[in-house]
């Protein structure tokens, strides 16, 4: 029996082999074992992937923002040992957080672009509206002072002491006193010689009295004015106005003509005080109206 023992106990190449096979296949089945998760682990971490994922998902939609998405990720992941984390897990983890990121940096970035669209829409239409405000001042003001142009222009037109020169355009040709052949007595009056057509102005403001034919002063017409002056236009080739009519100092009366007795075309001025004798016109012209003929 000993004998049988020993031989049992002797090692062969045969014996050996077998105990090195046995001895692999108890040591792979432990590894199998150890390295196999129990369903436990594999419920666990399926948990916790699907807890990361829907994190991810919930940004847009249960999670009020990108950041508290990443945070579901973060403690999904932290809840995860190592080992039960594979590589591929991990950096499926990764790419969703960084997605995360970039969505949320273009999110902020869209919302900057926002406010500073609105802000330089704001500033477009403030500087519009004051350009308006502008522009409306500006009009009153121009407006204003046009008004008020026109009612003083008015005022001194109506003004009794506004005097304008009755003639443009004319050379003299005859003075007061003069006498000649051309003239029954000494001339009465001033002579401006001028163009047919040419027109004739009353030299102040006052009422038309006379305006018909004069024998030989031809048409003619005469404005009585505030101080009792009487100034008369001879020799008109047209009257302008009617008898009581009020005129304006520079007012239009009539237009040079050749009627009467003249040699050409003039206007024969003359000047009465009171509507009495004629005056020399040209002193009257400088010292009561300023005008220098």
């Amino acid at each position: 029996m000993s004998q049988h023992r020993a031989a049992g106990n002797r090692v062969t190449p045969g014996n050996a082999a077998r105990k090195t096979g046995a001895s692999r296949h108890s040591a792979k089945h432990r590894v199998a074992r150890r390295n196999t998760p129990s369903s436990t682990q594999i419920v666990g971490l399926t948990a916790a992937l699907a807890a990361a994922a829907g994190a991810v998902g919930f940004s847009h939609s249960a999670l009020s923002s990108p950041t508290q998405a990443n945070t579901a990720v973060n403690l999904a992941a932290a809840s995860l040992d190592g080992g039960q984390l594979s590589g591929i897990t991990t950096a499926r983890i990764q790419a969703r957080q960084l997605a995360t990121r970039d969505s949320s940096r273009v999110v902020l970035a869209g919302q900057d672009t926002n406010k500073k669209q609105a802000a330089a829409a704001a500033l477009a239409k403030a500087r519009a509206a004051k350009l308006t405000a502008t522009n409306a001042l500006t009009v009153s003001r121009a407006s204003a002072l046009a008004k008020a142009k026109a009612a003083e222009e008015q005022k001194q037109r109506e003004s009794a002491n506004r005097c304008e020169m009755m003639i443009s355009g004319y050379h003299i040709t005859a003075t007061f006193g003069q006498g000649g052949s051309r003239w029954a007595r000494n001339h009465t009056g001033t002579d401006f010689a001028a163009p047919v057509g040419t027109p004739i102005r009353s030299v102040m403001r006052g009422v038309v009295i006379f305006a018909d034919w004069a024998g030989p002063y031809g048409r003619q017409v005469q404005v009585r004015h505030a101080d009792g002056t009487v100034t008369w236009y001879n020799h008109m080739s047209a009257f302008l106005v009617s008898v009581g009519e009020t005129v304006m100092a520079g007012d239009l009366v009539g237009k040079v003509g050749a009627t009467g007795n003249v040699t050409g075309p003039h206007l024969h001025f003359e000047v009465r005080p009171d509507g009495g004798d004629p005056i020399d016109p040209m002193p009257w012209l400088r010292s009561h109206c300023g005008l220098n003929p």
